[in-house]
């Protein structure tokens, strides 16, 4: 079982969008070009979650993408399960076919893992991630070691570089 890049783009995606919407709809080549992340596979992952309702687009000059629900009602699971990522830990897909067409003597253990993976996944929800990236962001502020202006860092010394 893994998370594929899919999943874990989508969910760096709405963290990027909710830290910004508050300025307006977010363009999806803004979070392309600070998350590194394709710009046609961005439009790929937001096609999804707009269809979930989890996201809004706002057309023409000054749109981009906002929030369809508050922070607080949009979970991993809800964003992972949007872009169809699977969370499978079994060998069958829960089909009970993993060995021989029969169910494998490990099946129930891998789909309890699935169970309490997905449980914890839908505990987490977008605000929580928000919450804790503003955090990290104002201690790096607070610390003086590290401001981040125009796509620059400038370091405690004065010494600007780019980041």
């Amino acid at each position: 079982m893994r998370l594929t890049t899919k999943g874990r783009f989508a969910v760096t995606a709405m963290i990027d969008l909710a830290l910004r919407q508050d300025g307006g709809p977010v363009t999806l080549a803004g979070i392309a070009e600070r998350q590194s992340i394709s710009l046609s596979y961005l439009e790929q992952l937001f096609g999804k979650l707009r269809r979930h309702k989890l996201v809004s687009s706002v057309r023409g000059p000054g749109g981009g993408y906002c929030l369809a629900k508050p922070m607080k009602d949009v979970t991993v699971a809800n964003i992972i399960v949007a872009v169809d990522e699977p969370l499978d830990a079994t060998q069958c897909g829960g089909k009970q076919n993993c060995h021989d067409e029969h169910r494998c003597m490990t099946h129930d253990l891998w789909t309890n893992l699935n169970r309490r993976m997905f449980e914890y996944l839908d505990s987490v929800t977008l605000h929580c991630l928000v919450t804790a990236q503003q955090a990290r962001e104002a201690a790096a502020q607070e610390d003086g070691k590290v401001v981040v202006v125009n796509k620059r860092a400038r370091v405690a010394d004065g010494e600007s570089v780019p980041i």
